[in-house]
């Protein structure tokens, strides 16, 4: 092996944190006293929508028929129950009356109509006891639920003879808000002590397992307060919040436990606390770094897509994931400088720890019984290399078929628990209803028209296939729009094939198609348009990183193909259990039968970052190892004995955040936390553990092998754990294999 030039210094960055720790840690109080003040009331001014792309027919169409046909575009919905009598009942009929004029004088509400005042057969229900009232709240998300929380407590509940429920996409929306912050206090509620305790578990010192948990805090904290700040600026989603809160617990918590366990691991080979810092900064610090680097450029790839929602997870990673590395790299060294040997203060595992070295956490592989077992795995499964890499192969993919079937859809009321009341209603109105108040399709057609054109379009568009009614049109001026009643759902395969008839059906004008499937169908293609570049992105900055830390040209592409390969059994089993319905019951949910569009490319992109974490605190011990000694096959022992039982630490306690994060009422956020929550395990339990060793055994030393000029370029530009490569060891030492030594 060549001896390698030493990577760059990080001398003034480890004086920075070591000279003035007190002030450092001062200066980050302050900082996190005004983020706190900055973040407070930043969830309010959350959007929940943003799947839609702004860009699209349908959001234009949209915006046309809102401002000039504002009857067209209901989002709010009165379900009248009248009881055992029927709608038509003059009583009913009357005090219904009352109760939409009522409406229409409300400030900020128009377009009400009524089955009373249109005598519509979509807006009463088949049964004969149940009808709806339809209007629009006007104004942007934030005063459209202002609106809604003034005005649904004087229309809700018992009114004369009626029963009246307020659904209505402006009431899921605002349900959806308020529970979603309400189930985010419930998680971290949840998750912090459960979090404290596996740290404890994880540390045996209280006091070290406290420092991960403030570095967490204060990634939080910052993230809310960058949040509020780009509300100034942009839509962002409230669904946002539950990445801040998983990635900024996980994140930080991973950084910090490799940080603090380098740390302890320095202090017990006899350094003191600033030089055990210095070389903590050198080795674990620079990994931190780039794992860092590696998500952020994963949650980056989501700002390509214009749906904001996509968008907004990208807006909160990017912050969390830098200012927990910004934490972890600036604060959590200060506070160790510090503690010095008081870090392992409060020891709550002295009765259970005899005969462990001082100072060794679980999986430091310091001589433990845990970082041998980790040794023993790795030379069993490189022993056994093909069966180990083709059977995990054979079992992921398995794993991953359901996804081959998935559907797509968009997000609606069945998002809700099946009590919320706006769930209720609209289920009410699917179940009972021939139409769909407030859903359908509608078609602007812009430019003049004569009667007979207008009545002939009218009939084209009737005649399609898939059509069960058209109604209009309604002009004003040179505008006009009608209303498409597809057969089926409203955005079944059916009604989404509806829309590209009708936008291919000739006209004497021009026409846009709007509704719940042409806005899917927008989406599915915005998607698919900027799928591409978002996986190009990943792959090729994810490439170039991860060479920067090894410096060969096998170990990146090896390390995207396998991350690919770990996501498999998250996207088979969000089809299995979240489309198909399986363990509904057991997780309290109602399935739609598909799955949102933007979920898979928001899983991907979280899923792929955090796998990309591990796998970089994985590859860079293992580089180091190899730097030391020049022996492929021990190296890559020694590196799942130094890092495996951390990792896989740091995984529960990451899918146990998600799993807090899961146990939302919302189903799109309980997919995207069960969902993640399996990804992570399934890298950190299988792919770290099994497939990485043996693919690295089976390319064996030509997984090193990079080409001179790229050689030259990683030397001149690359980083890596510990210093300069000493000239490679001839023989094996059987004392190290065995023991292990720092690294």
């Amino acid at each position: 092996m060549t001896e390698v030039d030493s990577p760059p210094r990080v001398g003034g960055w480890t004086r920075f944190v070591t000279a003035r720790p007190r002030l450092s840690l001062l200066a980050a109080l302050v900082l996190t006293v005004l983020a706190v003040l900055a973040g407070s009331g930043a969830a309010d001014k959350l959007g929940s929508g943003g799947w839609e792309d702004p860009d699209a027919e349908s959001s234009y169409a949209t915006k046309v028929l809102e401002r000039e046909f504002p009857d067209s575009q209901p989002n709010l919905l009165l379900l009248v129950d009248s009881g055992r009598v029927s709608v038509d009942d003059p009583a009913v009929a009357a005090e219904a009356t009352r109760l939409a004029e009522r409406l229409s004088g409300e400030k900020g509400v128009v377009g009400v109509g009524s089955y009373w005042g249109t005598r519509a057969p979509a807006l009463r229900a088949e049964d004969g006891h149940e009808a709806v009232i339809a209007a629009r709240i006007t104004g942007d998300e934030k005063t459209m639920g202002e609106t809604l929380d003034r005005i649904a407590p004087s229309y809700r509940g018992t009114q004369g003879p009626l029963e009246v429920k307020v659904g209505g996409i402006v009431a899921v929306r605002h349900e959806m808000q308020t529970i979603i912050q309400e189930d985010l206090t419930r998680a971290e509620i949840i998750a912090l002590p459960v979090t404290l305790v596996l740290l404890v578990m994880v540390f045996g010192s209280a006091v070290a397992a406290l420092l991960p948990l403030g570095v967490g805090i204060v990634a939080i904290l910052g993230t809310n307060a960058v949040l509020g700040a780009l509300t100034e600026f942009t839509d962002v989603s409230v669904f946002a919040m539950n990445l801040t809160t998983a990635l900024g617990l996980g994140l930080a918590i991973d950084y910090a436990l490799f940080i603090v366990r380098r740390f302890r691991e320095e202090l017990s080979g006899g350094a003191d606390p600033a030089t055990a810092i210095g070389a903590t900064l050198r080795t674990a610090g620079r990994t931190v770094l780039f794992s860092a680097l590696t998500v952020a450029v994963s949650l980056a790839a989501m700002l390509v897509f214009p749906q904001y929602f996509l968008r907004s997870f990208a807006y909160a990673g990017i912050a969390v994931v830098l200012l927990a590395a910004a934490a972890a790299l600036v604060l959590l060294p200060a506070a160790l400088v510090l503690l010095g040997h008081r870090v392992d203060s409060l020891d709550l595992r002295r009765l259970f720890r005899r005969g462990r070295t001082k100072g060794a956490a679980p999986g430091a592989g310091d001589g433990t019984e845990d970082g041998r077992a980790w040794g023993r795995a790795a030379t069993l499964v490189m022993r056994r290399a093909p069966f180990f890499a083709l059977g995990t192969t054979a079992v992921l993919v398995l794993l991953g078929l359901p996804f081959l079937g998935v559907r797509f859809g968009t997000a609606d009321d069945r998002q809700l628990p099946s009590s919320a009341e706006s769930h209720v209603v609209q289920q009410h109105i699917r179940d009972g209803f021939p139409g769909t108040p407030g859903g359908g399709l509608e078609i602007l057609a812009e430019g003049r028209a004569t009667q007979a054109e207008y009545a002939a379009y009218k009939e084209r568009v009737a005649a399609l296939p898939d059509v069960a009614r058209v109604d209009g049109p309604l002009v004003k001026g040179d505008s006009a729009y009608f209303t498409v009643q597809p057969e089926g759902e409203a955005v079944d395969d059916a009604g989404q094939r509806l829309v590209g008839h009708l936008r291919a059906t000739e006209a004497p004008f021009d026409t846009k198609v709007t509704g719940a499937a042409a806005v899917l169908v927008d989406s599915k293609d915005a998607i698919g348009d900027q799928l591409p570049l978002a996986a190009a992105f990943i792959t090729v900055v994810t490439l170039l990183l991860v060479f920067l830390l090894t410096g060969s040209v096998l170990i990146p592409i090896q390390a995207v193909l396998l991350n690919a390969l770990s996501l498999t059994a998250m996207f088979g089993a969000v089809v299995w259990v979240f489309q198909d319905g399986h363990l509904s019951g057991l997780l309290g949910f109602t399935s739609p039968g598909s799955i949102e569009t933007t979920l898979p490319v928001l899983m991907f992109c979280v899923a792929f970052g955090l796998s990309m974490d591990y796998g970089v605190f994985l590859l860079s011990r293992i580089k180091e190892e190899y730097d030391h000694t020049g022996d492929h096959e021990r190296a890559v022992r020694l590196g799942l004995q130094r890092t495996g039982g951390l990792i896989t630490a740091a995984a529960v306690i990451l899918a146990v955040v998600m799993v807090a994060i899961g146990t939302s009422r919302v189903t799109n956020t309980k997919m995207l936390g069960l969902g993640i929550a399996l990804a992570v395990l399934m890298d950190a339990m299988v792919v770290r553990s099994l497939l990485v060793p043996a693919v690295m055994r089976l390319t064996g030393k030509a997984t090193w092998w990079a080409p001179g000029p790229l050689r030259r370029f990683h030397r001149r530009f690359g980083l890596s754990e510990g210093g300069p490569a000493p000239a490679p060891a001839t023989r094996p030492d059987p004392e190290r294999d065995t023991v292990g030594a720092r690294g």
